[in-house]
């Protein structure tokens, strides 16, 4: 691990304030990604800004039609909500298999989005269910949020604050795991949302995406069946020791289809 000056912000503009003085300041979150990329020297930043005394950014409350969690809430405690169990059953279990206790008790929904790895869970729910990703400067929305390969629209030292999630109309999580480190090898979120449906894919590609496709054919009639014969393209999708692309191609249909079983 290369040396690092280390800042504990105790509100927004602390870490706003030390960001702009670091020559390459990075924002700690939950750490479970960064950590590691540290420990093996693959990320070497001047400033660590640690954003875990900033109160502000944690908490879970209940909004006029939906629900919206701080930056710094850990998955479990989402998972464990009574409100997000209520409210978004769907969101809550999502939460609940993310990796393991360590994860779910350590990693952030702000650090999970501003990551965005491909195979991450909770980029699938954000698009799913068209939440709102609130930051320091402003409100994007879904749609916008997520450019690509751990890339987003974030700008330099923006910080995401919270996240406001409408509540669906119905709405399920189904992922085909990886045994060992419970990531997303093909996760499917589909919703009926108040906007329509939307159906969103985590694991298969270089970022979370939406299926068209999927999304006519359910806005017309709410079934697994019909989404029977839409497969998704497997030339853009991911191919690794896990899992093929054509594989992958085959698993978003069928977890597609156990989503909107799950969600009925």
């Amino acid at each position: 691990m290369h040396a690092f000056k280390y800042h504990k912000a105790g509100s927004l503009a602390d870490a706003a304030a030390a960001w702009s003085r670091g020559d390459d300041a990075k924002l700690l979150a939950g750490g479970q990604s960064l950590i590691a990329a540290l420990k093996l020297r693959l990320s070497a930043p001047s400033d660590l800004i640690d954003l875990g005394g900033i109160q502000e950014l944690a908490g879970i409350r209940l909004e006029a039609g939906g629900i919206t969690i701080g930056a710094m809430t850990r998955h479990a405690e989402v998972a464990r909500s009574a409100e997000v169990q209520a409210k978004i059953p769907a969101l809550a279990s999502l939460a609940g298999g993310i990796g393991d206790r360590m994860v779910r008790n350590m990693g952030t929904l702000g650090g999970s989005l501003a990551h965005n790895d491909p195979v991450a869970d909770y980029p699938a729910a954000v698009l799913g269910l068209n939440a709102t990703v609130n930051t320091d400067r402003r409100k994007i929305a879904a749609d916008d949020f997520f450019k690509g390969m751990f890339e987003t629209a974030l700008d330099a030292g923006e910080i995401i604050v919270s996240v406001s999630f409408p509540v669906p109309r119905r709405a399920a999580y189904i992922k085909f795991r990886n045994p060992a480190s419970r990531y997303a090898i093909v996760g499917v979120m589909a919703a009926e949302t108040a906007g329509g449906v939307r159906v969103a894919v985590t694991g298969a590609a270089s970022s979370v995406f939406r299926v068209a496709a999927m999304e006519r054919a359910l806005a017309a009639n709410w079934s697994p069946d019909a989404l029977a014969g839409i497969i998704v393209p497997a030339d853009k999708l991911n191919a690794d020791m896990h899992a093929s692309a054509e594989y992958r191609a085959h698993l978003i249909t069928v977890m597609a289809r156990r989503a909107v079983q799950a969600a009925n």
